[in-house]
């Protein structure tokens, strides 16, 4: 952003593993709480155990194309694309309101969060570059998940994509999370990760104090750690009860 730029104060959360049903009602939480006034938030958080996660839009029966997952457990996001095996990755989510200038340039917000990606991971010795190649038409039959599948933002080192995000507007506020790949899953053994494709791992918390360097000044922001409030937590139990935890959200959203 321009040094002209007003800066925002950004809620921070890094959070511990949780489970899949828990990490996507916090982030749908955050959600209502931006839209209510509650301003911007970032997250970055993990899984406790390797999870796969459903494009909203995605049939339940599909998961059966991916055998590498079939005993893990399973959640629906509330974005679209293809499913993601969570487990060796570092998983952020932002909220920003509907009158934020960021909520007006969700593609800024979508480049600016990759490019600063790559600005870190050059830094640690990693060549990576943003996939220039559009996404695949609607009418064409994509991979199960969303790793194998190329959209023009996505970050790639060689040929792999390493990281990827996706936006959702609701609710008068927009969402965008994602995902980057720090080591192999034993449940996704085909998509290679930044351990694979690096001189040595990348760890867990020297991405997060770097990347957080780089993304306050682009995006103007100034960051602020607060963790959820016990209101927001007894909200976030209710929708791993009702809805995230729930097999009829899981298997038909809800219908």
């Amino acid at each position: 952003m321009s040094e002209q730029t007003p800066l925002t104060p950004c809620r921070l959360m890094i959070d511990p593993p949780a489970s899949g049903a828990w990490n996507m009602a916090v982030d749908e939480v955050l959600l209502e709480w931006s839209a209510a006034g509650g301003g911007c938030c970032w997250r970055f958080y993990r899984w406790e155990e390797a999870t796969l996660s459903l494009g909203y839009f995605q049939e339940i029966d599909d998961r059966r194309q991916h055998q590498g997952s079939r005993n893990c457990p399973v959640v629906r996001r509330s974005s679209g694309g293809g499913a993601i095996l969570h487990d060796a990755e570092l998983t952020y989510s932002f909220v920003v309101p509907g009158w934020h200038r960021l909520a007006a340039r969700r593609r800024f917000l979508y480049e600016a969060v990759h490019k600063t990606l790559l600005l870190v991971l050059t830094d640690l010795g990693v060549q990576a570059a943003l996939c220039e190649q559009p996404a695949e038409s609607k009418a064409e039959k994509q991979p199960f998940l969303c790793f194998q599948r190329r959209a023009s933002g996505d970050v790639l080192v060689g040929h792999a994509k390493i990281a990827g995000s996706a936006q959702r507007r609701a609710r008068g506020a927009v969402l965008q999370h994602g995902s980057v790949l720090l080591g192999r899953s034993q449940a996704a053994p085909e998509l290679d990760a930044l351990k694979d494709l690096s001189a040595g791992p990348v760890a867990c918390r020297q991405l997060i104090d770097a990347w957080l360097e780089k993304l306050g000044p682009r995006l103007a922001l100034t960051w602020r750690q607060e963790p959820l409030s016990d209101d927001q937590r007894q909200l976030a139990a209710a929708l791993v009860e009702t809805k995230y935890g729930s097999a009829n959200w899981t298997i038909s959203r809800g219908r």
